[in-house]
């Protein structure tokens, strides 16, 4: 695909409604006839929308008198294809898609002044700056998964520490049901396989009046590209400490499914929070938990270097540390473990 950018909507519905005919009629041809009379347009729009699913990677046959078929849907993470079997009330309701942006983070920040945003996501096929925790470069090449996910919860500024360590729960459960992969949780927001990074968690926040007024939650996920590749552009980084990806170079998995199903485990936990149900969440989390009883070394800590026993979380999501006697509580500082 070219690098132009292309940008969908879920509220755009000319497409969705011609693939939903299609994938209801897959085992037949559909005339151009029912496809324009079922959708009030032309027969001339009709073939021009055709072309446009084609050239998304939608695999369509025609025939003359017979009309059209679809063969194979596309490997993109179109909006109609993340809605149809997303089972969510809120949470990826309204999709903006990109084949190429600069960060959908901040694509996201600009929809937060706007109404009726709150679990709007936005997800791009490659992002051109993606940017991790302190503002580090993320690179983002196609095969990857990124997404931006906007929430308006009312809740108070203490409670907004706890979404990495939500956001990166859920997106375990979501990899261990679709992949039956078992990944580690890496405090702060960390997903690693084999001691290697192939996911990570970023949040922005605003607050006004000790309450969030929003939230977007940032999410990178090295679903099926090439490790070698990103290693070498991005090992000098900060805390760099090896690339994996979930799904290998030759192995087929639905990038979609994974996607669908993390944002539904995601709105599960939210609710659970809402609900004041941490016990829960705190407790899977520590079960997934590579940092808890470690020990490790903290940097870019406000307290400066810290040396010490992980020995849990507390309710705020804050990493518990046993140093020199005494329990620190840290909400951020990039770990490395020591042997």
């Amino acid at each position: 695909m070219s690098n132009k950018q292309y940008v969908y909507t879920s509220f755009d519905d000319t497409l969705d409604k011609i693939v939903r005919l299609l994938k209801s009629h897959q085992s037949e041809f559909l005339s151009g006839e029912e496809l324009s009379r079922s959708l009030g347009l032309s027969r001339a729009a009709v073939w021009k929308n055709i072309k446009k699913l084609q050239f998304l990677g939608y695999k369509i046959t025609s025939r003359q008198k017979s009309g059209y078929r679809l063969v194979a849907k596309t490997n993109l993470m179109l909006p109609w294809e993340i809605s149809d079997g997303l089972q969510t009330e809120t949470i990826g309701r309204k999709i903006y898609y990109f084949n190429t942006i600069d960060s959908t983070q901040n694509f996201a920040l600009k929809l937060a002044s706007k109404p009726h945003e709150n679990g709007s996501i936005v997800i791009s096929e490659q992002q051109t700056h993606g940017r991790g925790r302190r503002n580090r470069k993320w690179f983002s090449p196609r095969g990857g998964i990124w997404l931006s996910v906007l929430l308006k919860p009312n809740f108070e500024i203490s409670q907004a520490s706890l979404f990495p360590m939500l956001t990166s729960l859920a997106l375990a459960i979501a990899i261990e049901k679709v992949l039956k992969l078992r990944p580690k949780l890496k405090w702060p927001n960390d997903l690693t396989l084999n001691n290697k990074k192939v996911a990570g968690i970023l949040v922005d926040a605003s607050i006004e009046s000790n309450q969030i007024d929003y939230l977007v939650i940032g999410v990178g996920i090295n679903f099926k590209i090439q490790p070698s590749t990103i290693s070498k552009i991005v090992k000098n980084s900060g805390n760099f400490y090896g690339i994996t990806t979930l799904v290998k170079k030759k192995e087929k998995a639905d990038p979609i499914l994974l996607l669908q199903s993390f944002l539904h485990e995601l709105e599960q936990l939210y609710s659970k929070l809402v609900a004041g149900n941490l016990d829960g969440i705190k407790n899977e989390w520590e079960k997934r938990s590579s940092t808890i009883g470690r020990k490790v070394k903290i940097s870019s800590s406000p307290s400066g270097e810290i040396k010490g026993m992980v020995i849990g979380i507390d309710d705020d999501g804050a990493l518990l540390i046993s140093s020199k006697g005494k329990t620190q509580r840290l909400l951020v500082g990039d770990i490395s473990y020591q042997v």
